[in-house]
């Protein structure tokens, strides 16, 4: 029963939904008689009396819905509509007997549950809108019972999500502490029931005032971007802006994790974009020459993914990219550091001279060349070499080790990083001094065997760094002597257009026709019938290699006969 003592309304608190919405209508009509007396603070009144005529749809909206009475999460509703209503009558009374303590105190106290009764109504509204009335929340375990635990289970996470968009800022801390449980017990069961309304709910949670909330939630935040399940909701619910803040001036474990949470973001082209227009990129740098090993990691793999965007580099390279990446080429704390630091210097420098330059004024291909006698993947810091040394002097790139380095990637590299290393020697050997020291330097017997490789790109790229070699004499005669030069380059006159090398193969087998040997030995490999196809193709210099060993093949018919 409801008692009007003149000052609040006393309620029993062992009740049922039924009875608790029974009282709490019975509540409404006291609180806003009570709220008319008032004669002062009439702006602050008439704002709260307009607030407690929208309750009764309300309860309405909830006492209409087929669960109501089932979940527990109306009845907890309901309660705190009770709470703020017994709140209101209680001030009522004190602004009409005008017993309040000061008018300041009583501003602030008015303000306060005007605040709660904005929250009450959107916490009843958001009830019915994310459709948790619908679950009923079940014991885990009921003996003898047919219901299935999944089912109980994935009804007990739906309520929990729902806690998170509804009541105070403490118990939604509490129901954040219990989904970091559910997460890490079963993270595939939260991720089946999660709604983009729950992960606006996240979003939001981050921009609380307690640094203890915003830590869990990001660590959340972090576990559904590393899914990578609802990379969609969370970005266009707004969580970029947050967590750049938290990366600027979280705790230890929030920079951590809103690094991380970035990280995986940025695999996206699009969201690349947003982070750099968010201002996301300075505080990520900062985490590079400051932050804890896995941060830094997190951090230079984020930059690494926004360098990947062309039309932000030079946004980058103004922050103070270049000095940072080749400065954890260096001192990276961690191994992935310096491997995300050499991929996001081989974005840099992939088109755009000025940064070429930048990255070589501060020392970059020294790092790349050191990073390189690393256990490292070699593939993208050769890359970057490959982007630079066509800007560099040869000078320098000898003086600094280049050509050793070279060697040692096309005998032992990945395919990838071979390939990236014939490619600079398509690009350094811009005059014969430099085709000479690399011939001397012993890339061409590397270069020959890449020929085999199976990737076409590989072989296309091999074939054109010997073309670029061939035009010195002593070059030649040693492509000559090789056993295997003549074979594996017949082998590339394939006509068929998955294969880009036929037009290298003809250039080498050109330069090294002037040989009987090598004459004898293409005819022998079959090289006039590829040719033939080639010349009906138009490949440059098919029809003239085709004419040079169709005479040797004839002269060769008549000094038998």
């Amino acid at each position: 029963m409801v008692e009007d003592t003149g000052k609040k309304v006393l309620i029993d608190n062992n009740q049922s939904a039924d009875d608790w919405l029974l009282q709490t209508q019975e509540l409404v009509p006291v609180a806003l008689e009570k709220a008319r007396e008032v004669k002062g603070f009439p702006g602050r009144w008439k704002m709260i009396i307009l607030k407690l005529e929208q309750i009764p749809s309300r309860l309405s909206d909830l006492s209409s819905h087929p669960c109501f009475s089932k979940n527990a999460l109306c009845k907890e509703q309901l309660q705190a509509v009770s709470k703020t209503l017994n709140e209101a009558i209680e001030l009522a009374d004190l602004c009409v007997k005008e017993k309040y303590e000061g008018k300041l105190r009583m501003q602030s106290d008015l303000d306060a549950l005007s605040g709660k009764l904005d929250l009450n109504l959107r916490d009843c509204g958001l009830l019915i809108k994310t459709g948790v009335l619908g679950e009923v929340t079940l014991p885990k375990s009921i003996p003898g019972s047919s219901i299935e635990p999944e089912v109980t289970m994935h009804s007990n996470l739906r309520e929990l999500l729902a806690r998170l968009q509804i009541g105070h800022l403490e118990a939604k801390h509490r129901a954040l502490d219990s989904l970091v449980e559910f997460m890490k017990e079963d993270e595939k069961n939260v991720l089946a029931v999660l709604g983009r309304s729950n992960v606006a709910a996240l979003v939001q949670l981050l921009t609380a005032t307690s640094p203890r909330i915003r830590e869990k939630t990001v660590t959340v935040i972090c576990s559904l971007a590393e899914s990578g399940s609802c990379e969609h909701w969370l970005v266009s619910e707004g969580v970029l802006p947050p967590l750049i803040r938290l990366v600027e001036s979280g705790s230890m474990v929030g920079k951590e994790k809103a690094t991380i949470s970035l990280q995986r973001l940025s695999m996206s082209s699009e969201t690349a974009r947003a982070i750099v227009g968010h201002g996301g990129v300075r505080p990520l740098i900062e985490i590079c020459r400051t932050g804890d090993s896995v941060s830094q990691a997190a951090a230079a793999s984020t930059l690494m993914n926004i360098s990947s965007v062309p039309e932000v580099r030079q946004t980058l390279a103004e922050e103070g990219i270049v000095k940072v990446m080749v400065n954890l080429l260096d001192c990276g704390i961690l191994l992935g550091s310096k491997e995300y630091a050499a991929e996001c210097l081989q974005n840099l420098t992939a088109t755009n001279e000025n940064l070429r330059r930048s990255v070589i004024s501060e020392g970059g291909i020294r790092s790349l060349l050191a990073y390189l006698d690393g256990p490292l993947p070699q593939e993208s810091a050769v890359g970057a070499l490959r982007n630079l040394v066509s800007s560099a002097s040869m000078e320098d790139l000898i003086s600094l080790g280049f050509l050793p380095r070279l060697v040692h990637v096309l005998k032992s590299g990945s395919l990838g990083a071979q390939q990236a290393a014939a490619s600079s020697i398509c690009r350094v050997c811009s005059s014969t001094e430099m085709k000479k020291l690399v011939g001397e330097a012993g890339c061409i017997p590397l270069l020959i065997k890449l020929l085999e490789a199976k990737p076409n790109s590989v072989r296309e790229v091999a074939s054109q760094a010997l073309v670029s070699l061939l035009t010195l004499s002593q070059n030649c005669r040693e492509v000559k002597r090789n056993d295997k030069t003549v074979p594996n380059l017949v082998q590339l006159l394939d006509p068929s257009p998955q294969n880009t090398a036929k037009k290298y193969a003809v250039s080498c087998l050109a330069y090294i026709s002037s040989s009987k040997k090598c004459k004898k030995l293409m005819i022998s490999y079959g090289a006039i019938g590829y040719l033939k196809k080639l010349t009906e193709m138009d490949i440059p210099g098919a029809k003239k290699l085709l004419e040079r060993l169709e005479r040797g093949k004839l002269r060769s018919l008549f000094s038998r006969k």
